[in-house]
């Protein structure tokens, strides 16, 4: 289960698998400027400073330029992360607009740790006997 850290705030966002970093954030409560949500527009564009990502459907070089995508840039709205990243704002402008829907993806991620632990514990348990 990937989290998103954004950078400098340390924000930490919970994303189910295969959700992109823009429909993880939304979800979340944040909410920072977007365009047209399917790769066309480039204006949801991040940077990743750590981790890696995969994009669930093509992405046009007109969109992210080689040296961009070598440089971490990438489309919120289509970026799937591998694991966990770290996301960094163009503008800084990812804000809080919905605390209500922060505190269920808290609880969704403190869930989906514990079930990580219990299954890493039985795992460790069944290697033992």
């Amino acid at each position: 289960m990937p989290n998103v850290t954004i950078h400098p705030t340390g924000e930490v966002i919970y994303l189910e698998p295969e959700e992109t970093v823009l429909s993880g954030l939304y979800k979340a409560g944040y909410a920072y400027t977007i365009g047209c949500r399917r790769g066309g527009c480039a204006i949801c564009k991040v940077d990743c400073r750590a981790g890696t990502f995969t994009y669930n459907r093509p992405i046009a070089d007109t969109v992210i330029t080689a040296e961009e995508r070598t440089d971490g840039t990438c489309l919120s709205c289509r970026a799937v992360p591998d694991g966990d990243i770290t996301i960094e704002m163009r503008d800084g402008n990812v804000r809080l607009v919905n605390p209500f829907l922060r505190q269920i993806n808290d609880k969704a991620r403190q869930r989906a740790e514990a079930l990580a632990r219990a299954q890493a514990d039985m795992a460790g348990a069944t290697t033992k006997e």
